[in-house]
């Protein structure tokens, strides 16, 4: 055996070549220029072999086949490092590109993981063989970053695929795939169950295709669907722009967009210039600021997140083990499942049995779908249901090292449960909220132990949901918030650490989002209009359409909570006149099955209420109203308040907001979070470009957006989040 920096070489006596993928210095291996270097030296060498050459089998050392590019490496590209980056992709296409073209049978044995550069790889060979651990995961899932493949990923599944299907099922979802899917779409040509079958069917195969060719470089090669000269081809290409608005709602997101013309356009020139063609729009994203943006919330902060940045030091980690759930409504059945189903004996606690069953019956329903999946069995559904116990006995509870409280959101209420929580459980069991507004410290009060006391948030539907927020109360022990972030690893939730305050983060911050399109209704901009840009502007759902699933009296009665804090310092908000013209219609949302929007018999939503424009009465035409201005107020006032929590010390790391505001409250992706969006704002110019902005906004409408001391600070001293 011999080495080629990150690649092995063996050669068995029937001449066939065994390339191992394996990166001294790295747990996984990835596509950077060590990689790079090492392949090109391994290709030289099969490419001198000659006749001794009888075929080549890649494979890997590590658990996972590949896993993609150096994420700190694609980060560093900018428009002054486009030339280095150009010259080691055009380097690793040329060499993929040799592969293919070696004249000799080239098969990927994929022992783990292909995922981006890992599938390129692959792709580059003339058969694939999967290992099927139930782990393994393939395709390309760089559209998540904000970016797209580079070294002829596109190129090749739309060549392999056709265009309709390469893009649909493979590039523009990024789906990570299993064995068995990637082998149904045409990813993967045979799945085995162990190693040794693995590389014994690889140089079978090579043994009985000793002429191998890519099936595009063959004569009279058809692309699977028609090319786009074709008039088959010609029909997907018109339905292109129609699927992508369905899917994408018009957000600014280069990278779909990017990834349809390069696999259009370069289905149909050679493959050579549609490797080019692929290069330019790569390149053109990585330089760009919303792949930084989006690098920077799903790599690093999540990263930052996922590893406990926020857990305080010194103390062992100590997971729960038996927990306690009391309140069997959405929200508190929800805590229970997810927990018994990751190993949890769960406790579910209500006023009386049959209500406390009703939430375990929530949980038997979820688990009954996911054995018609075949996510589980039945013997691992029945496991996960004798992991719950109801009772409307707190005698039942005691024995548990962890409460959470999930009944309804009324002060008064809660803690009264916790007076009879905290003389049923040990003194040391940890005692926790799931409140989603109230002060923590306040719920605290009545209780004789606040430092074991903290907030868990948790977001609907709960087994869905994967962000919780952790809410630090003023006498939160360093210790009580170890314990909750241990709890969060366990149930497999992405914790966010909060100091107290009302509304904490997530709600304080969404609150801004919805009370800004209500204040744009108010100013006469027609609703359909508000809609469409929120979700031009990236959002998931429109504004409207969320006030409408919180509930107008439940905005309300946050917004009567926060006036009476507030007393005298209240500033009334002027969305504030439009929930109430709501209530008084009789219009509180989707659980009435009227709000904003009308619903039928089934509680699904039809359309927007026609009786708005009586109560707001549009005052300028639709095609009058600048919607890229619309969503730009939304974006910035939800920003504008985040800066606020940083400020006030609600929020202590910048990783906690950009995670939290996009996966707990759906601000746009593309944006990175909302302290990254202010980083990325206008082209990158960050805090001295944002202030400027929000302070016109603050003239225009209102000063709600009026940059607070610590924005304008940081922009005189050009600094960033």
């Amino acid at each position: 055996m011999s080495s080629h920096g990150t690649i092995a070489w063996t050669q068995d006596p029937d001449g066939i070549v065994l390339l191992t993928l394996d990166d001294p210095g790295s747990q996984v291996n990835l596509t950077n220029p060590a990689y790079a270097q090492s392949m090109h030296r391994a290709v030289e060498r099969l490419k001198t072999a000659g006749e001794a050459l009888a075929g080549v089998v890649v494979t890997s050392a590590k658990p996972a086949f590949f896993a993609d590019g150096d994420i700190d490496m694609l980060y560093q590209i900018s428009k002054d490092t486009l030339p280095t980056a150009k010259v080691l992709i055009e380097q690793i296409k040329m060499d993929l590109r040799s592969i293919e073209t070696l004249g000799k049978p080239v098969v990927a044995a994929l022992n783990g993981s292909a995922l981006g550069g890992g599938l390129e790889i692959a792709l580059a060979c003339h058969w694939r063989i999967a290992l099927s651990d139930g782990k393994a995961q393939f395709g390309f899932p760089e559209v998540a970053l904000g970016l797209m493949p580079g070294c002829g990923g596109v190129t090749r599944v739309t060549r392999l695929l056709g265009i309709n299907d390469g893009l649909t099922k493979v590039l523009l979802p990024g789906r990570r795939l299993s064995a068995a899917q990637a082998r149904a779409i045409g990813l993967v040509d045979e799945v085995v169950s162990t190693p040794e079958e693995l590389i014994k069917l690889a140089k079978a195969w090579i043994k009985s295709h000793p002429q191998s060719v890519q099936r595009w470089d063959e004569p009279g090669y058809d692309l699977p669907g028609g090319a786009p000269q074709t008039p088959s081809g010609q029909a997907v290409t018109l339905a292109l722009p129609t699927y992508l608005r369905k899917t994408f709602k018009g957000a600014p997101i280069p990278a779909q967009h990017h990834i349809v013309c390069a696999a259009v356009e370069g289905a149909a020139v050679d493959i050579h210039s549609a490797f080019n063609i692929e290069e330019g729009y790569f390149l053109d994203l990585a330089s760009g600021q919303v792949a930084k943006n989006m690098m920077k919330a799903f790599w690093f902060d999540l990263n930052s997140v996922k590893a406990g940045a926020s857990r305080p030091a010194g103390y062992e980690r100590r997971p729960a083990r038996k927990i306690a759930v009391v309140g069997a409504g959405l929200m508190g059945a929800g805590i229970t499942y997810v927990s018994a189903r990751n190993g949890l004996d769960v406790v579910l606690k209500d006023v009386s049995v049959d209500v406390a069953s009703r939430g375990k019956e929530q949980s038997r329903r979820r688990l009954d779908k996911a054995v018609s999946l075949g996510e589980l069995s039945e013997e691992e559904r029945d496991t996960v249901l004798d992991r719950i116990v109801v009772t409307d006995d707190y005698a039942r509870i005691a024995d548990c090292d962890l409460v959470v409280e999930a009944v309804f959101e009324d002060p008064s209420l809660k803690m009264e449960v916790f007076r009879d929580i905290e003389r049923t459980v040990s003194a040391d069991a940890l005692l926790a909220s799931n409140t989603s507004t109230l002060p923590i410290t306040e719920l605290a009060a009545a209780v004789g132990r606040a430092e074991s006391f903290i907030g868990l948030h948790f977001f609907s539907p709960v087994d869905k949901m994967a962000l919780l927020e952790i809410v630090r109360g003023e006498h939160t022990s360093d210790a009580t918030l170890a314990r909750a972030l241990d709890f969060a690893a366990q149930i497999n939730k992405i914790p966010i650490v909060v100091r107290d305050s009302r509304g904490f983060f997530t709600t304080r911050i969404v609150m801004t989002f919805t009370n800004e399109a209500l204040a744009m209704l108010a100013e006469g901009v027609p609703p359909a209009t508000i809609e469409q840009a929120a979700l031009q502007a990236g959002y998931p759902v429109g504004a409207l359409h969320l006030c409408d699933e919180l509930n107008i009296e439940l905005l309300v009665q946050i917004r009567d909570a926060a006036r009476d804090a507030a007393g005298t310092d209240y500033v009334r908000h002027p969305g504030e006149d439009v929930l109430e013209k709501m209530i008084e219609n009789g219009r509180a949302g989707r659980s009435l099955g009227a709000g904003f929007f009308d619903y039928d018999e089934q509680g699904k939503r039809t359309s927007l209420w026609s009786g708005l424009a009586d109560l707001f009465p549009p005052k300028d035409q639709p095609q009058d109203v600048d919607l890229a201005e619309l969503g730009e107020r939304m974006l910035v006032i939800e920003a504008m308040e985040s800066a606020r929590c940083m400020e006030e010390g609600v929020l202590g790391a910048v990783a906690d907001a950009n995670i939290g505001s996009i996966m707990g409250i759906g601000y746009p992706a593309w944006t990175g979070g909302v302290l990254q969006y202010i980083n990325g704002f206008d082209r990158g110019r960050g805090v001295a470009a944002f202030v400027p902005r929000a302070s016109d906004f603050a003239v225009r409408f209102g000063k709600r957006f009026e940059p607070n001391a610590m924005l304008y600070k940081m922009a005189e001293n050009h600094e960033y989040f």
